[in-house]
């Protein structure tokens, strides 16, 4: 059986698995949501919630045997966020899991009972998502995938590919990237170490990306920094797509965006994050509060080069990069 096949199997639409459960008709479900901010079907979509479906099995909660799932997408759309989140939240489920901050924000909005699991999100103090990392208080907790810190290691990653770039566009989407202030801060403080100019590049959507990237392009020895942002996720194939075309190294939020013809991406590893996720869903079923779980951080990272867009760009990845790579895609 084919990859793909099998994570679809395992996830399948949001229909599947209450009708299977209506199937057997078992005593009791428990009710696990999932919202998400992607397009529906989004390949790293289905493959993430089938990791967090695998960590369940494996802790013994099985779709249609003795717990039910209900997913949603919005499409990366803020007012679709707000929509599925009322509509999940009146299905009254045990407990919701949200990927991305303004998904997490919308059903905060709905509720302060049901218990909450974020994925994805960043800073989720300074977002006002819980109190502490330690301590998160109310009914939200769950796992960060990124640190300011990290700005650090993209900046020296792109010099280290492309020691010409002089500056630096980050893309970014104001309305579904909150947090993007504090990577812009960090980016700025650490781009005179490698020599590189930062310039905020915010976008709203395809016509003022190309835009944005036309503009970036003009300039000379640039280059991209595309910040985790569900915009920019919904719009991968454009983004990638233009940066080839104008020749600017870039570096990506995911490694989806490599596997689109990205030229590289250092990022947390997604499936293992979800799998994580999945045994605080178990303790909340089981009784837990989210107000004491504290909020976890990534333990996984990897970096993912794509060599055939390396060369299409002309630029030659040194020894020292490629040996720290994960995963090299020809």
């Amino acid at each position: 059986m084919r990859r793909r096949d099998f994570i679809k199997g395992i996830v399948g639409s949001a229909s599947a698995w209450p009708v299977a459960a209506r199937a057997q008709q078992p005593a009791h479900l428990r009710q696990v949501a999932i919202l998400r901010a992607e397009v529906a079907g989004d390949p790293e979509g289905l493959r993430n919630s089938a990791a967090l479906v695998q960590g369940l099995e494996a802790l013994g909660w099985t779709p249609g045997r003795n717990v039910r799932i209900e997913q949603r997408w919005a499409g990366g759309s803020v007012d679709a966020m707000k929509a599925l989140a009322r509509e999940l939240v009146a299905l009254e489920p045990d407990v919701i899991v949200v990927i991305s901050t303004p998904v997490t924000l919308a059903v905060m909005q709905e509720t302060h009972k049901i218990p909450v699991i974020f994925v994805q999100n960043f800073d989720p103090v300074g977002s006002g998502l819980v109190k502490s990392l330690v301590a998160p208080g109310g009914n939200i907790t769950g796992f960060t995938s990124y640190e300011a810190a990290m700005a650090t290691k993209w900046l020296e990653l792109l010099k280290g590919v492309a020691p010409q770039v002089a500056r630096v566009s980050i893309m970014y989407n104001p309305q579904t990237a909150p947090y993007a202030g504090t990577f812009l801060r960090s980016i700025e403080e650490a781009g005179p170490t490698f020599a590189i100019q930062s310039i905020a590049m915010p976008i709203q959507d395809a016509g003022t990306i190309e835009k944005a990237i036309e503009a970036s392009a003009r300039q000379i020895n640039s280059s991209l920094m595309v910040l985790p942002d569900v915009t920019t996720t919904v719009q991968e194939k454009l983004i990638v797509r233009l940066a080839v075309q104008y020749r600017l190294p870039a570096i990506y939020p995911w490694r989806h965006f490599v596997g689109a013809g990205g030229l590289m991406s250092y990022a947390a590893d997604l499936p293992n994050l979800w799998r994580r996720a999945a045994t605080y869903v178990d303790l909340v079923l089981k009784g837990e509060k989210p107000a004491n779980l504290p909020v976890q951080q990534p333990t996984r990272f990897e970096l993912v080069i794509n060599l055939t867009t390396a060369k299409a760009l002309g630029l030659t990845i040194p020894a020292s990069i490629l040996s720290l790579a994960d995963d090299l895609i020809e």
